[in-house]
């Protein structure tokens, strides 16, 4: 996801701002680097509120953003980033670095231990890499993992990544990432998913907070925890909460009132203007690098691979009217009031390479045209009205999507072309069904880590976490090359190389790009901190 399938969060879109120009960081750092709460913490929890849900807290079972949030606060990584900041950086890690092209060797720091007691060392390290290739779960990270070819540990506190790849630019970045976090090994198996229940009930925990009390979707109680040796120091409060919500209304009246401290995913546009005018709240904004796309299923699409009618030819056809007669300009106004900016692209505006071949292939310079997307079918022979099931989801990417999406449904069906059966379904269960039962689906996506690769690799690299059946080994073999290419200009090539090839498959079809927001009470201090191009919020930072 969140990375991650991840969220998707409603703010005021970024125009043209490289999300890494945005990440310089004023003030004092979290907390002491010592692993001790400082004295100016916060002794009242701090409680965020979110619609997002969690799927699972075992990073090998899940990846998405509601999941990976709860994550970054329990469990320790080998590089992780400061708040305002995406750089790696060393967690617990005391060294990392490339001992050869195609050796990555760490060093741990002295005395860890989990939360539980138990030692902490290389053999959580390799065990939690391993469980994941092993158990590649359809939905979890284990498709960032692509370059590794084995994890050993030849002492205590040495761990050695082998890759396939040489000088992999992006392996800092992926240990940073949701196939990043270390797990107890004397909990995790190496070949099974573990409970939420039973990870709360072994204390696994080895973060800046352990979780003291939880009720899965409904509120998780953090403290800190005085053994946490690692780059963010000690948090700025002593404790935490994350209270979910099934409804936005809700959420926004309890951040409005004061109830909740923060809330941060997913409020509608209309209630982000109308909080911006509240003035015992504030609004606070950061770097963008979301997408939302409309993913197709390459098995089961109309004439897919597994259809009793399979014809690439016309499946194709298919993809290609829909990106004719998407107009993502209005769905920018009317749904979202212009807090999101409409998307040409799979690699977001800012980033480097993001070119935009969606506009220069599809429509009329940007907008929907009929008779290219009329062209198209009859040209594959195609007969209309097509039948399209289109699933979307209205809890996790926020209230507004069932407008987006019968805004889409209303598109597609100009002029007869198509006839949508559009569907809703509850995140849990979305997220558990979206690989086999739909043929196309909302997809919203906040990178892992903040570098056009992110937004290739998980999704047309030839074992991706879409699992729609997407395979073009041109594109396959350019999104390796360009990950280990050390030459800025020759890497920059081939990421605008590969969106044009991608998009000319229509494998995905990103409609917008959005950017960060969280509405937190005015006493509150710290959101700024944690709304950077690393896409990962740290409870840590808050107090008042």
């Amino acid at each position: 996801m969140t990375r991650k399938i991840n969220g998707l969060r409603v703010a005021a879109a970024v125009v043209g701002i490289s999300a890494l120009a945005l990440t310089a960081c004023t003030g004092p750092a979290a907390g002491p680097s010592d692993g001790t709460a400082g004295s100016g913490a916060a002794s009242t929890p701090i409680t965020l509120g979110t619609t997002d849900k969690v799927t699972l807290l075992d990073p090998a079972g899940s990846y998405d953003n509601g999941s990976f949030m709860v994550m970054n606060q329990i469990y320790p990584f080998l590089l992780n980033s400061k708040p305002g900041s995406a750089e790696p950086e060393n967690d617990i890690a005391e060294s990392a670095e490339f001992t050869t092209p195609t050796e990555y060797t760490v060093k741990l720091k002295a005395d860890l231990k989990w939360a539980n007691g138990h030692v902490l060392d290389s053999k959580d390290v390799k065990n939690s890499f391993d469980r994941q290739i092993k158990i590649a779960d359809p939905n979890g990270p284990s498709s960032l993992l692509g370059n590794l070819v084995s994890v050993a540990a030849p002492d205590a506190n040495t761990v050695v990544f082998t890759l396939k790849s040489g000088n992999d630019q992006t392996w800092p970045q992926v240990l940073t990432s949701p196939v990043g976090p270390i797990v107890d090994d004397e909990v995790f198996p190496a070949d099974k998913i573990v409970t939420d229940d039973e990870i709360v009930a072994a204390k696994a925990f080895a973060g800046q907070y352990t979780i003291e009390s939880y009720a899965k979707n409904s509120l998780v109680s953090f403290k800190a925890f005085d053994g946490y040796k690692g780059l963010l120091g000690a948090p700025a409060n002593q404790a935490s909460n994350i209270k979910y919500y099934a409804d936005s209304n809700n959420l926004k009246l309890d951040v409005q009132q004061g109830n909740i401290d923060v809330a941060w995913r997913s409020l509608s546009p209309t209630d982000v203007e109308s909080l911006g005018k509240e003035p015992k709240v504030k609004v606070h904004k950061g770097a963008g690098g979301e997408l939302r796309y409309v993913v197709f299923n390459f098995d089961i699409m109309p004439f897919g691979n597994k259809t009793a009618d399979a014809d690439p030819k016309k499946s194709l056809a298919v993809r290609q009217a829909v990106a004719n007669l998407i107009d993502r300009e209005a769905i920018a106004k009317d749904v979202y009031k212009d807090t999101y900016l409409p998307a040409y692209s799979y690699v977001p505006q800012g980033f480097t390479g993001a070119i935009e071949p969606l506009k220069e292939m599809y429509g009329e310079n940007g907008g929907p045209s009929l008779d290219k997307a009329k062209a198209a079918l009859e040209a594959a022979g195609v007969t209309t009205p097509v039948d399209l099931k289109l699933q979307y989801n209205p809890d996790h990417y926020g209230p507004s999507s069932g407008d987006e999406y019968a805004k889409v449904k209303a598109q597609l069906e100009t002029g007869g072309l198509f006839k949508v059966d559009l569907q809703s379904t509850e995140w849990v269960t979305y997220q558990k069904s979206r690989v086999t039962d739909y043929p196309a689906y909302q997809l919203g996506w906040f990178p892992d880590y903040s570098d056009a690769d992110n937004f290739l690799t998980p999704f047309f690299a030839k074992k991706n976490f879409l699992g729609n059946g997407y395979d073009n080994p041109a594109v396959d073999t350019l999104i390796n090359e360009q990950r280990v290419e050390t030459d800025r200009a020759k890497r920059t090539a081939m990421i605008e190389e590969i969106q044009t090839k991608v998009a000319g498959d229509l494998s995905t079809l990103p409609l917008l790009q959005g950017a960060q927001v969280a509405v937190a009470g005015v006493d509150v201090t710290g959101v700024e901190k944690t709304l950077d191009a690393s896409f990962k919020f740290r409870l840590g930072v808050l107090g008042k």
